[in-house]
């Protein structure tokens, strides 16, 4: 994926003062990406991501998913033990 590209999906997520708690949304709308990545982690397909969220588009999923990723990248997450 090309930068240009990033930026542009990027772009969908910011932060609105007073909406959501102060929370990253998508496009401006009252739907954080972590709402839509849970329910992608609880196995739900885009297709029913965008049924249960009519507004969103295909590539805010993508947004969502890119977002994530580069969270992870400037984050140290804690190791979870093996069971």
């Amino acid at each position: 994926m090309t930068e240009q590209r990033q930026r542009e999906l990027l772009a969908r997520i910011g932060v609105e003062p007073g909406k959501m708690g102060g929370k990253p949304v998508i496009r401006g709308r009252r739907i954080t990406p972590g709402m839509v990545l849970k329910m992608l982690a609880a196995g739900a397909t885009r297709d029913q991501v965008l049924e249960a969220y009519p507004v969103l588009k295909t590539a805010d999923i993508d947004a969502c998913l890119l977002y994530a990723a580069r969270l992870t990248d400037n984050t140290e997450l804690a190791a979870v033990p093996a069971e």
